[in-house]
C-alpha cells in the first residue's frame, strides 16, 4: 500500500466541500442493522454546521417570510422537498413518519405549476424569518440589542494593559451604535463600572475572596427584582431611602451599567485611560492574587437582569491563572507549580475538581441565560482554560490562547470578533437545534459548542456520546463555522426488518432557530436524504458511499472526548485497533499475504490521517500544558471538517525556480535547501527556507534588480500565508525559519520521520534528518499491512 497523493483531494473539494446542506457524513450509504453498523468500525456521524452562510453561487433561496408548516405530532418534521404532495387533495405525506398533513388555506393556491420555494428539489436547506427585522412589515417590536460585557484582568504588567487598552479602543470603534457595553475589571478584587453615571467615576467592588450567588450581586447592585426592563416600577415609599446621583432609585435598571456604545463612548474612553495595573503589592515570591472566578460571577448575575432573550457575550481578557476565591487553579505561592497533565493523572492537582465544579455551576447559569462566555487568555503561565472548558463550550464560546496582548494571534482575533462585511465571523445568538429522523434511526449525542435541553423523546438512543439523551440541544452562540458532530445509531424495529415494508431511503432533518446577526429571529430547516444498504454482502456500496476527511474528524472528536472522560483509556491502541478492523474489512487482499493488500481511493487516505492522528496534539498531550490541550480540543470540536482535517493532516506547499507552488508529502524528504515550505498546521502557519535561499537572501540578492525573480519567490510564500490567515478564526501564529535554525522545530515535529539519525546515510544532500525514534509512516503501513491480511 503506497502513501497516497497529498493533492488527490476528493472530487467535491473543487466546490464547497460541505455541499449546499453544509452537513457531512462519514458514511453515505447507511447498514440496516446493528450488527453490520458495528462492523462499520467508523461510527454512522454527521458533522453540521448550522449557521453557514450558503454560497452565493449555490442556488439557495432568500429566507422565506413566513413561519414553516410542521407535520402532526410527536413527529414534528417540517415541510421539505422530499415530502410526497398531493396537490389535487392539499395534502403532503411526512418522509420521516409517512403521516398525511393537509395544507393550512393560504396555501390554497399550490399547485404542481405553482410550488413554494421549500418544495423545490434543490431546495433542500432553506431559512424561514420568523421574527422580524426592526421596521420590517410585520415585526414584533425590534429585537433587543446585542450585550458584550467585557471582563478585563489588571493583575498584568503596564506594558501588557496598554496592549488591551489599544485593542478594547478598536472594539468599541468597530461595534454598532446601538449595542450595550459593560466594563468590570478585576485584580484583587472585582470592580462593575457604572457607565451610566457620567459626573464621576463610580465602581462597586465586591470581595475576591469568596462565592456569591446570583441573588446576592443583583441585591447589592439595587437589580433584585424591579430592576428587570419589562417588569412593573415600584413607587417610591414616603420615609424611604434618599433617591439621589449616589442613591439611585431600584429601577434605574440594568441600564446604568449597559449602555448603548452611541451614550457611552466618551465614558469608556476616560475609564480606559485612567486604568492602572491592579495596585495590590505582590508579596516577593508570590503570584499576584487573581479572582477570575468572581469576577466572572459578578458578570453573568448582572447579565442575569437583562431581559430574557437578549443576545449578550461575556468577553473576558485574562492575563494569568486565579489564585484566589472560587476558580482557583493555584495557590498565590510561587514555589507550587500550575497543574501539569502529569499532576491530572497522579490526582495530584490539589483545586481542579473544586475550579470545575465552579465553572460546571456557571455553564449552567450562562445556558439558562441564553447568553455567551468568550474568553482571550493571553499568558506565558496556564490561566485555567482546562477548568473554564466546560463554561466556553456549552455557551458556544470562543477561545483564544497566545503568549502576549502584543502578539497578532490575539490583536487580529480580537479585532476579527466585531469586524462587519466580508470579515465577519457572523456571531449568532440563542440558537437551539433540533433533530427529527427516520424511525429506525436514532440520535446518541453531540460533540460540540451546544448543551443538551434534556428533551427526551423516541429517537434517544441507549448509549449516549457528549451531549445526549435529548433531540433539543441549545446553543447560545453560534458562528459560520460553528460546526456540530452528531452521532446515530441504528434500531430496526421489528416491521421495518420485514421484506416488502423497507423504505429504500432514510432521512435526517436539522431544525435550528437563532437570533440572526442582524437582529431578526429565523428558522434554518436542511433535509438530507441517503439510502440503506442490505445485507452484509453490498460492501460496495458502503465503500462508495465513504468519505474519510469527515470520517477523520469524527473518531479524532470522539477519541479526544473518551480521553477526558475515561481515566485508563490508551488513544493510540484504540485507533490501531479500529484501523486495523477497518482495513481488513474493507481492504483487498489474499488471506497472509502482505503484498496483495490493497485499498479503494475512498479509503487511500485514512491509514494516512490515522498515523498523523496519532502523532498529533489532541492524542500525545506530552509537552503541553493542560491548557493547551483543552484549547485544541474545544477548536477541533467546533471547526468545519476542511479546518479541523488540517489541525490533524497540516498541508504543506513547495516553492522553488523550477516549478509553480505545488502539494508536497509531509515528510522530511520534502526538504531541500533550494526551496521554501509554507506549512499549514491550523494554528500556526511556517514559512520555512532551505539553507541556500536562506544564504542567498542573508546577501541580500532579492534587492539586486537582475535577481527580481528570486525576490519574487521570496515574496510567494508570504502572500500565501495571508491568504490563509486572513480567512481563519483564531488568527494563527506565522513562523518565519531558515533550515538548521531552532524555530524549524515547528515544521520538523510535523513531517513524516522517513530519514532519522538511524539512517542517515541514505538521506539526499541538502535534505534533512529527524532526531526520533517514532516510526515513519512506510513502517507503519507495513504493519498495518501485516496485520490486516492475518486470518
Amino acid at each position: 500500500m503506497s502513501a497516497a497523493d497529498p493533492s488527490a483531494a476528493p472530487p467535491a473539494a473543487a466546490a464547497d466541500p460541505d455541499g449546499p446542506d453544509a452537513v457531512r457524513l462519514t458514511w453515505n450509504a447507511w447498514p440496516r442493522s446493528k450488527v453490520e453498523a458495528s462492523r462499520c468500525v467508523v461510527p454512522l456521524a454527521a458533522t453540521v454546521s448550522p449557521a453557514r452562510v450558503p454560497d452565493p453561487s449555490a442556488a439557495s433561496p432568500p429566507p422565506l417570510p413566513y413561519p414553516p408548516l410542521r407535520c402532526k405530532p410527536p413527529c414534528s418534521a417540517l415541510l421539505n422537498p422530499f415530502a410526497r404532495v398531493d396537490f389535487a387533495a392539499k395534502i403532503w405525506i411526512c418522509p420521516l413518519c409517512f403521516s398525511r398533513n393537509h395544507f393550512p388555506p393560504h396555501y390554497a393556491a399550490i399547485s404542481e405549476s405553482n410550488v413554494p420555494a421549500e418544495l423545490f428539489p434543490q431546495c433542500s436547506t432553506v431559512e424561514y424569518i420568523v421574527g422580524g427585522a426592526p421596521g420590517a412589515p410585520g415585526a414584533a417590536g425590534a429585537p433587543p440589542a446585542p450585550v458584550f460585557l467585557f471582563v478585563i484582568d489588571t493583575c498584568v504588567i503596564e506594558e501588557e494593559l496598554e496592549y488591551v487598552k489599544m485593542a478594547m479602543r478598536k472594539a468599541v470603534a468597530l461595534l454598532p451604535e446601538h449595542a450595550l457595553v459593560g466594563l468590570v475589571t478585576f485584580g484583587t478584587q472585582v470592580h462593575l463600572h457604572e457607565l451610566g453615571f457620567s459626573d464621576l467615576s463610580k465602581i462597586y467592588v465586591f470581595r475576591g475572596t469568596k462565592e456569591i450567588s446570583k441573588e446576592q450581586i443583583l441585591d447589592q447592585l439595587g437589580l433584585a427584582g424591579a430592576g428587570r426592563p419589562g417588569f412593573p416600577k415600584m413607587s417610591q415609599q414616603p420615609g424611604g431611602p434618599q433617591v439621589n446621583g449616589m442613591h439611585p432609585a431600584a429601577t434605574a435598571g440594568v441600564n446604568r451599567f449597559l449602555l448603548p456604545v452611541s451614550e457611552c463612548e466618551c465614558t469608556l474612553s476616560t475609564l480606559l485611560d485612567e486604568l492602572q495595573p491592579d495596585q495590590w503589592p505582590v508579596e516577593a515570591g508570590n503570584r499576584a492574587i487573581r479572582c477570575t472566578g468572581v469576577a466572572l460571577s459578578v458578570a453573568a448575575g448582572l447579565l442575569g437582569a437583562c431581559m430574557p432573550g437578549t443576545g449578550a457575550r461575556i468577553i473576558a481578557l485574562l492575563g494569568g491563572p486565579c489564585t484566589e476565591g472560587p476558580g482557583m487553579i493555584v495557590s498565590k505561592d510561587l514555589s507550587e507549580p500550575v497543574r501539569s497533565h502529569k499532576d491530572l493523572d497522579k490526582d495530584a492537582a490539589p483545586h481542579f475538581q473544586k475550579a470545575s465544579k465552579f465553572y460546571d455551576g456557571l455553564a449552567k447559569q450562562l445556558v439558562s441565560q441564553g447568553h455567551v462566555l468568550d474568553v482571550f487568555a493571553s499568558a506565558l503561565d496556564q490561566v485555567g482554560l482546562a477548568e473554564m472548558k466546560v463554561a466556553i463550550e456549552r455557551t458556544g464560546g470562543l477561545v483564544v490562547l497566545s503568549e502576549s496582548f502584543g502578539h497578532s494571534v490575539f490583536k487580529d482575533s480580537f479585532k476579527r470578533i466585531f469586524e462587519g462585511g466580508e470579515q465577519s465571523l457572523g456571531l449568532s445568538f440563542n440558537g437551539t437545534i433540533e433533530i427529527n429522523c427516520s424511525k429506525d434511526i436514532k440520535v446518541q449525542g453531540i460533540i460540540g459548542p451546544c448543551t443538551s435541553l434534556e428533551k427526551k423523546g423516541a429517537l434517544c438512543a441507549d448509549t449516549v456520546v457528549g451531549q445526549g439523551n435529548t433531540m433539543a440541544w441549545k446553543m447560545c452562540g453560534l458562528d459560520r463555522n460553528t460546526s456540530l458532530t452528531v452521532f446515530f445509531d441504528v434500531s430496526p424495529s421489528e416491521r421495518s426488518s420485514q421484506p416488502g415494508h423497507q423504505n429504500p431511503h432514510l432521512y435526517i432533518q436539522f431544525v435550528t432557530s437563532y437570533q440572526h446577526p442582524e437582529g431578526q429571529m429565523r428558522i434554518r430547516v436542511t433535509t438530507i436524504c441517503r439510502k440503506w444498504v442490505d445485507g452484509s454482502s453490498n460492501t460496495e456500496e458502503l465503500v462508495e458511499g465513504f468519505d474519510q476527511e469527515t470520517a477523520a474528524v469524527v473518531l479524532a472528536r470522539y477519541i479526544s472526548l473518551k480521553m477526558e472522560m475515561e481515566e485508563e483509556f490508551d488513544a493510540t491502541r484504540w485507533l490501531d485497533r479500529s484501523l486495523i478492523r477497518l482495513c481488513s474489512r474493507f481492504g483487498d487482499y489474499r488471506k497472509d499475504d502482505p503484498t496483495s493488500f490493497s485499498l479503494h481511493s475512498n479509503f487511500s487516505l485514512f491509514p494516512q490521517f490515522m498515523f498523523n492522528l496519532r502523532r498529533s496534539q489532541f492524542v500525545q498531550v506530552f509537552n503541553n500544558s493542560p491548557d493547551e490541550t483543552a484549547y485544541f480540543r474545544m477548536l477541533l470540536n467546533r471547526e468545519t471538517v476542511t479546518n479541523s482535517v488540517a489541525m490533524i493532516q497540516p498541508s504543506l506547499i513547495s516553492f522553488s525556480f523550477d516549478s509553480h507552488p505545488s502539494p508536497v508529502f509531509l515528510d522530511v524528504a520534502s526538504i531541500a535547501a533550494d526551496r521554501i515550505l509554507l506549512l499549514d498546521a491550523y494554528f500556526s502557519v511556517v514559512i520555512f527556507h532551505g539553507m541556500t535561499i536562506a544564504q542567498w537572501r542573508n546577501m541580500g540578492y532579492q534587492n539586486q534588480p537582475e535577481h527580481e525573480q528570486f525576490a519574487q519567490l521570496l515574496q510567494a510564500p508570504h502572500e500565501e500565508a495571508q491568504m490563509i490567515i486572513k480567512g481563519r478564526f483564531p488568527v494563527p501564529r506565522l513562523v518565519v525559519c531558515d533550515q538548521h535554525g531552532s524555530q524549524a522545530r515547528f515544521l520538523l515535529a510535523k513531517l513524516n520521520p522517513s530519514a532519522t539519525y538511524n539512517s542517515a546515510h541514505d538521506v539526499a544532500p541538502g535534505s534533512d534528518i529527524i532526531f526520533t525514534d517514532d516510526v515513519s509512516f512506510q513502517v507503519f503501513c507495513e504493519h498495518l499491512q501485516r496485520l490486516a491480511v492475518q486470518s
